[in-house]
This record gives structure tokens, C-alpha cells and sequence, in this order.
């Protein structure tokens, strides 16, 4: 497998070849990749590489079987990276082929979501917004780095962008690992698409001022009831919308909907490294003996979610129009 090393972005653009799972699963926890929609997808193809590697190295099912269950579990909030293994599992038993066949089909839908939910979201935004270029914000990276290759939030200001409607998007920086200035930025960058890099603590004051039209944000999960996981950070964005009146947008695709957790508080919010918020590229940063809190994601109650922004379509969360009475079980 060969992936995009998003920890030395952007700095340098420079690949990672995956040949086993020990590989894949520290590529995953060290963030090379990140981003639930691109889990999901790792994780598909994650399975063939352990076939691959169960068959070079003489493993029985059991031992490949674990393996498959470290790749599933190696970050747990986001939930595209069990489902991406969870669909190709079943295939195991026919074959190697058969299993990359749906991992690529999987990488395929990923793509054509992707286009839908910028169609989708460009046009929810633009039927609710002033009838001039738009100041959007986003919150870490959601763009093709985070996906298969187009991007969700950033597919939606993409879509915007090539309609003519983008005046400047404010990239937070996204603290601790600086997804937003080191990726977002990067990526809005190529597209030629203005943008300001903002500290997480101004976005709030940014949007109070008047200065956003509208939020945009992706998800790792969102619960049945619509409360939404992302990158820590976002429910302060959220507030700030919901307090200056203007939309707050989670665009993901439906696989990011996981209809078995009902609601917020029951999503599983991995704590990574206190080494993240002490310290910074090997400097330490704060005082020995101080400790860290450091929570990957938060959690944005339905209520302040104006609108989820799927492949299927449009649901007014705020209003009422949660996953589970779209599509109940």
C-alpha cells in the first residue's frame, strides 16, 4: 500500500510503502494517514495486506485474524476504519483478488460521495447564505488528503470555489498536530483557493465579528440522534455559530452515520500522547512534571448542527431531522 506521509506535510510530499501490518497499523496511530473517510479505505486494503503477509510468513487463521483485528482497532472513534474492514472481511475465504476488488470498489464510492456531498452542500449553503462570495470556515482537514482523493468539507468549498463563491477560507490550525495549517492550508494552496490560517482560540472571535458566512466541518462519527465527533476544537466553532446565527455544516459520508450509537455520549474519544501538548518537535514545551489532557476529538450536539451534508442528500439536524428517523433500523 502507498500513502501520502501526511506527518511531513508540507514541507515535502513523500510516500510510505506498507508491506505489513505492523507497518499499517503504526502508519494509522502515527497519523500518516488520517481522516475517517481515508481509514476507511486503508483499512479495506489493510485486510488484503494481511493476507498477503500471513501467506509469506506461514500464519494460520487465527494469527491473521488478529492481525485484521489490530488494523480495525487501531483508532477507535473514527468508524470508517472498522467498517472499511469489516465490508472486504467477509471475502477472505475467496481470495486475495477478490477482497482488493471490493476494497478499490470501496475507494470508488468514496470518490463519486465525495463529488455528491460538494453538490449537495454547495447548494444547501449557497440557498442560505448572502448572494456574494462567502467567507467559509473549517475546522482540521477534510479534503483529499482526509478521503479517497476529493474531500468533504473541502469538497463542498471546492464546489463553492468553482462556482464563483468563495471570497476567503479561514483555516483553523487545528492544535495539537496543526492538521489545518499543515494540510488544509496545504491543500487550498493547490487549488489557488485564498485562505487565512487562523489559531483555534480566534475562529469563535472570527465568526462573533461577522467575519464567516458559514462553518464547514467533516466528522469521524456521528451518532444516531446526529451528535458528531471531529477533530477537538470544532464544538467551540459550533457554539460560535449557533451564537451569530449562521450555518454550521458537518459534511461526511454516510458511513461516518453509525446508527448503533445513539448519541454523543457514546462515542469513544481517544486520548493520544501527553508528548503531543507538552512538547513540539521534539522540544519540550511546558514545565517538567506538568501533565496533559489531550482528547483527539470533542463531541458537537445535534442541536447546534444545522445541517449534515451526506452522498444521499441534506438533513436539517437542528430541526429535528436526525440519521436514525432517516433511515431507522
Amino acid at each position: 500500500m502507498r500513502l501520502i506521509d501526511q506527518t511531513v506535510l508540507p514541507h515535502r510530499l513523500s510516500h510510505l510503502h506498507v508491506q505489513d501490518v505492523d507497518a499499517l497499523v503504526d502508519a494509522i496511530q502515527r497519523l500518516v494517514v488520517r481522516g475517517a473517510p481515508a481509514l476507511g479505505v486503508a483499512g479495506a486494503f489493510g485486510v488484503a495486506i494481511a493476507m498477503l503477509q500471513a501467506e509469506r510468513e506461514g500464519w494460520d487463521d487465527a494469527t491473521r485474524d488478529a492481525a485484521i483485528d489490530r488494523i480495525r482497532n487501531a483508532r477507535p472513534t473514527a468508524v470508517n476504519l472498522a467498517a472499511g474492514v469489516d465490508r472486504v472481511r467477509p471475502l477472505v475465504p475467496k481470495g486475495l483478488d477478490v477482497v482488493v476488488a471490493e476494497a478499490r470498489e470501496l475507494l470508488e464510492e468514496d470518490l463519486r460521495g465525495n463529488r455528491a456531498i460538494g453538490r449537495h452542500g454547495a447548494d444547501w449553503i449557497l440557498a442560505r447564505t448572502p448572494d456574494r462570495p462567502l467567507r467559509v470556515l473549517t475546522h482540521c482537514n477534510a479534503g483529499a488528503l482526509a478521503t479517497a482523493g476529493w474531500g468533504t468539507a473541502l469538497g463542498v468549498v471546492r464546489e463553492l470555489y468553482a462556482r464563483g463563491r468563495i471570497e476567503l477560507v479561514y483555516a483553523d490550525e487545528t492544535r495539537p498536530l496543526l492538521q489545518g495549517s499543515r494540510l488544509t492550508a496545504w491543500e487550498l494552496r493547490q487549488e489557488g483557493i485564498p485562505c487565512l490560517v487562523q489559531a483555534d482560540g480566534a475562529a469563535p472571535g472570527t465568526i462573533l465579528r461577522g467575519l464567516v458566512d458559514a462553518a464547514v466541518v467533516g466528522a469521524d462519527r456521528i451518532a444516531a440522534n446526529g451528535d458528531t465527533a471531529n477533530k477537538v476544537g470544532t464544538v467551540s466553532v459550533a457554539l460560535a455559530c449557533a451564537e451569530a446565527g449562521i450555518p454550521f455544516v458537518v459534511a461526511a459520508p454516510w458511513s461516518t452515520v453509525d446508527l448503533d450509537t445513539a448519541s454523543g455520549a457514546d462515542i469513544p474519544i481517544e486520548e493520544r500522547a501527553p508528548e503531543e501538548i507538552l512538547a513540539w518537535n521534539g522540544v519540550r514545551a511546558a514545565p517538567d512534571g506538568a501533565r496533559a489532557f489531550n482528547p483527539a476529538f470533542d463531541v458537537t450536539p445535534a442541536r447546534l448542527i444545522s445541517a449534515l451534508v451526506t452522498e444521499t442528500g441534506v438533513l436539517e439536524i437542528s430541526a429535528g431531522a436526525t440519521p436514525d428517523r432517516a433511515f431507522p433500523r
